[in-house]
């Protein structure tokens, strides 16, 4: 027995190497090609951008590390089924359901290590990554001008900084129209301020200096060698140049953590915090209710009989839009804690159902491939890809429903897996009848497997 399980160990091994290395390279591609818009144009740092390509990894191994299981079980099978190897075994006594055993081992094994993957390293990689994202979108303002609003450019040579404001700016010929430019660099005490009817914004070859074009203006400055001194020179064009504006990166720190950025321990303690806040909220709109019904009834507030006053006749104007506001002030922050607490419970089951999917696969993949074992590697790519479809839709929309308050979040988020789950060990309870050979179990068998169910289905 101990030979057969090394055999079934090392028949897994190749095929899940395989099938992990080319998901991820594949899925880590089309990654990088949708986040090339973000360094375009921004004279971003080689190693600010090599680090932002190594933290998108971690996701991308999050995700075909379950799949890669499913792949490597649906091909492993498939292929010992077709070269009659299961019929062997069985002819040799074993049980067809105890070759399980050493996938249902590999799938444990992956399992914790992808658990693990997902409680350390994901969320760390995730909070470094965003905190990457937003420095990067700072970087280069002077793709972010807005119109009719002040904004400062920064310089790298020290200088500055620049102040720029425009009308209007039009992006796609970089056209701006009644430019000022205020220059607070200090040259000498001179304090100068440009203004233009119009002009022109672009970066060079490399980069890294803006170039002001502007035209019919006035330049007035005040300051200089002779205190008061006051001088205005009008121009027909004039051309600034901001030099290091592409090279400026800094860094910004936020030690703020969303639910995906959070292990497990984080989000046990953000949710218990959560659901505190909670309780005192609706405890404090409870008691602002209680003293407001005490005030219009007439009862002295903490009385221990029922002593009353003479009822007054109606709150006051302003106080009873004081305690509207109050309560619905209450209401929208009590609702916010309980969207919070269910998206950390969410993430909570999602670490999870992600780590246990390695498992629920090797039930699933495993009977289907003995099945059908003519299908081949059309068979591992149509089961794999609509059993990944299925998760992945069931997983999006169960997060939805309970970040909405729709669904709790624990069959939400588990529905899929007690659904697979389910089929899968309803399979392997009758792998004992599905010892196919060549001569069967292609897709022409399983097309009309496929019929047979639904004609039961609508049959009265």
């Amino acid at each position: 027995m101990k030979i057969l399980t090394r055999y079934l160990i090392r028949s897994h091994l190749g095929p899940f190497m395989f099938s992990f290395t080319l998901l991820t390279g594949l899925l880590f591609v089309n990654t990088l090609a949708e986040r090339l818009d973000d360094f375009a144009g921004k004279g971003l740092p080689p190693e600010v951008i090599g680090e932002t390509l190594l933290l998108v990894l971690p996701h991308t191994i999050a995700l075909t590390l379950p799949i890669a299981v499913l792949v490597a079980v649906l091909y492993t099978y498939s292929d010992l089924a077709s070269r009659s190897e299961i019929v062997a075994m069985a002819a040799s006594g074993v049980r067809p359901r105890s070759l399980l055993l050493p996938s249902l081992l590999l799938g444990a094994v992956v399992g914790v290590v992808t658990y693990a993957f997902n409680d350390r390293v994901l969320p760390e990689s995730n909070h470094r990554l965003k905190n990457l994202q937003y420095s990067i979108q700072e970087k280069s303002p002077t793709f972010q001008l807005r119109e009719r609003a002040v904004n400062r450019i920064d310089v790298q040579d020290g200088r500055g900084p620049y102040f720029l404001k425009a009308e209007s700016i039009d992006p796609a010929a970089s056209e701006l129209t009644d430019v000022v430019i205020y220059d607070m660099s200090r040259n000498n005490g001179v304090r100068r301020t440009t203004y233009a009817a119009r002009g022109t914004v672009a970066l060079d070859n490399a980069a890294t200096d803006l170039r002001l074009r502007l035209q019919e203006g006035r330049v007035y400055e005040v300051g200089g060698a002779r205190r008061g001194t006051f001088q205005q020179t009008e121009f027909v064009e004039q051309v600034h140049v901001l030099r290091g504006v592409g090279n400026l990166f800094e860094e910004t720190g936020n030690d703020y953590r969303s639910d995906r950025e959070m292990s497990v321990a984080q989000l046990v303690e953000a949710a218990a915090a959560s659901r505190v806040e909670l309780d005192s909220v609706r405890a404090d709109s409870r008691d602002r209710a209680r003293r407001a019904v005490e005030r219009t009834l007439g009862v002295e507030p903490g009385a221990d009989s029922l002593r009353t006053t003479a009822p007054s006749a109606g709150l006051p104007g302003d106080h009873a839009r004081t305690l509207s506001l109050a309560a619905s002030t209450s209401a929208a922050r009590a609702d916010n804690l309980e969207r919070r607490v269910g998206q950390y419970r969410v993430e909570f089951h999602k670490k999870f159902v992600i780590a246990s999917a390695c498992i629920v696969f090797v039930l699933f993949g495993a009977p289907v491939a003995v099945r059908f074992p003519r299908g081949g590697v059309s068979l591992v790519i149509v089961v794999a890809t609509s059993v990944v479809s299925a998760y992945r839709v069931a997983l999006l929309n169960g997060e939805d429903l309970a970040d909405r308050g729709v669904a709790d979040p624990f069959w939400a988020m588990w529905a899929a897996s007690l659904v697979f789950g389910a089929a899968g060990l309803l399979m392997v309870s009758r792998m004992g009848r599905w010892i196919a050979t060549t001569r069967g179990g292609g897709w022409q068998e399983a097309r009309a497997t496929v019929q047979r169910w639904f004609r039961r289905r609508r049959t009265p």
